[in-house]
């Protein structure tokens, strides 16, 4: 056996010792070394997408289940185009690494007309990743290829982008480069001062308010118990799940509703964790959130983004909050049915205003939850629906079961489907889209046919872009403008890739429709005629001042 290999297979080992079971991408003449590695090797399953923004989502969504994501790309205009999933990759804290090629070495950054040439193209990466990285010579690939994962890796995580020229890719190296993983940068130790600060302010709260964010996933346990101690959890709606919607003290993630506004205005204490409160769940910064104010986040520049705490600490959520549960446990503080009926009333109250709020698609969130699993997952694009029903009366009873666009881009639903699917493969999947969103990645549905995966795409079509209407009406004297979009059969387009197609056009249907889909296990649309069954009223979350 030769000593030397390609820095192409050297990569594909590297990722093999990682654990990577797939890699999502597009072939091009600049990723070919690499690509026809993992071919021939056969270890690595190589889903082909019909994009690089459907690549770059899909690694996005398979690293927020199990880790590390892979997508490769071409580079120039195929890179380009995967720089909008990169940020909502950003966005979303997720470990990914994006693979990209370069033109030959020697005219890197020459603009020199080399074909997929784009001179700087190491900036754009720079601005849509958490850090960006270029190999310059063969021996270093693996060494900064080592690097790149582990940043992506180490919390706070984020997408990393590496660049490999195609020279580099196709150069042979001793097959002594390859070396074993490094690990992410550990977690600081569980500060035993920083517990007995927030202890401090704790027992002095007789309604206290936890807002978990994503930052708090691996903290489900504690957050549970902290739960049963009497404190009101709030989540983001990354956070959606840590502590099951049907808890006693869930406000869920009904940060708009008038009725959680009011109950937390009359809390004593915030324990903010792992969450950066966004625009859209505070209303744009406006909603108050109740003193003292404590946030807790692994990230030290997350210390006052949008809200001046009175104490701010860094550290790992998990270690912080299991401490502080055991305290709470310890102290048996008496759990105040007044405020435990308060917490309940005021779910209640928020739950009816938005069903009525939703009408008739109330009975498609119902619907859904009835159909899919308990362990299934639902995946939603930002569309009217998602906004509504999907993003808060949709109950979540697991982390991570109900995932969507954290930068807010529509289009992503369905790659973000196809990656949770092959993330997941003895999953039920829902996949939520809107019909104008469902065409910025059209081509991804040949991509879930090909690979015959069991998604149900269920696609809202209301002949246009609803969520602009909304808005028009409400902020613009109801003037309407280039919210119109042909679109067109989706049942039909979907059958002629071989996809199972259903159309639902009364609300009757919802359930019996959904079930005989779900019941198939293999590709399946379902388009919602809106026109058909109703308009629901959205004109964007809640806001402070929009224009």
């Amino acid at each position: 056996m030769s000593d030397m290999i390609t820095v192409g297979e050297a990569v594909a080992r590297t990722l093999e010792q990682y654990q990577v079971t797939t890699v999502y991408g597009v072939i091009s003449i600049h990723n070919l070394p690499i690509a026809d590695a993992i071919g021939r090797r056969g270890i690595i399953d190589f889903t082909p997408s019909r994009g690089e923004a459907g690549a770059v989502t899909m690694a996005d969504a398979h690293s927020r289940f199990r880790g590390l994501g892979v997508a490769l790309t071409s580079t120039g205009a195929g890179a380009g185009n995967a720089v909008g999933s990169m940020i909502e990759a950003m966005n979303a804290c997720s470990p990914m690494i994006h693979i990209t090629g370069q033109v030959e070495k020697a005219y890197l950054d020459m603009d020199a007309g080399f074909i997929h040439e784009t001179p700087d193209q190491l900036s754009f990466l720079r601005a849509s990743s958490k850090q960006a990285f270029r190999v310059h010579s063969a021996e270093q690939a693996i060494s900064v290829l080592h690097k790149a994962i582990q940043v992506a890796q180490t919390m706070p995580c984020g997408p990393v982008s590496i660049e490999i020229p195609i020279d580099i890719q196709s150069a042979q190296v001793p097959i002594s480069v390859l070396s074993p993983p490094v690990v992410p940068s550990v977690l600081p130790a569980c500060n035993e001062s920083h517990v007995d600060t927030i202890w401090e302010k704790l027992q002095q709260a007789k309604q206290p308010l936890l807002w978990i964010g994503a930052g708090a996933l691996q903290a489900t346990d504690a957050v549970k118990r902290l739960a049963n101690q009497g404190i009101a959890v709030i989540s983001s709606t990354h956070g959606r799940g840590i502590l099951p919607d049907d808890h006693p003290f869930s406000l869920r993630a009904f940060h708009n509703a008038d009725s959680i506004d009011a109950l937390m205005r009359s809390c004593d204490l915030s324990l903010v964790v792992g969450s950066r409160l966004r625009s859209n769940e505070t209303k744009t910064w406006s909603l108050p959130l109740p003193r003292p104010l404590i946030q807790l986040d692994i990230d030290p520049q997350a210390a006052n983004r949008n809200y001046i705490a009175d104490i701010n600490i860094t550290g790992d959520a998990k270690a912080l909050l299991e401490a502080l549960a055991d305290k709470m446990e310890l102290a048996k503080r008496p759990v105040s049915d007044s405020w435990k009926k308060q917490v309940q009333d005021a779910v209640q109250q928020a739950e009816q205003q938005l069903r009525e709020q939703c009408g008739a698609y109330s009975g498609l969130s119902d619907a859904v939850e009835q159909v899919l699993p308990k362990d299934g997952i639902f995946v939603r694009d930002i569309t009217v629906s998602g906004s509504l029903w999907g993003s808060r009366l949709l109950k979540a009873t697991e982390p991570m079961h109900n995932i969507h666009s954290l930068a807010g881009a529509i289009g992503l639903g369905l790659a973000m489907s196809i990656g949770s699917a092959k993330a997941n493969p003895d999953t039920s999947v829902i996949g939520l889209v809107g019909d104008g969103g469902l065409m910025l990645g059209i081509g991804e549905l040949a991509t879930m046919a090909q690979e015959q995966l069991p998604i149900v795409l269920i696609i809202m079509n209301d002949n246009g872009y609803g969520v602009m209407r909304g808005i028009q009406e409400k902020y613009f004297s109801g003037r309407q403008y280039y919210n119109e979009l042909l679109t067109p059969s989706f049942n039909q387009l979907a059958q002629s890739m071989g996809i199972t197609a259903f159309t639902i056009d009364k609300a009757t249907d919802f359930k019996p429709t959904l079930q005989q889909a779900i019941d198939l296990k293999k590709p399946v649309v379902v388009e919602v005629l809106m026109d058909k069954i109703g308009k629901m009223n959205f004109s964007g979350p809640p806001q402070k001042k929009l224009f």
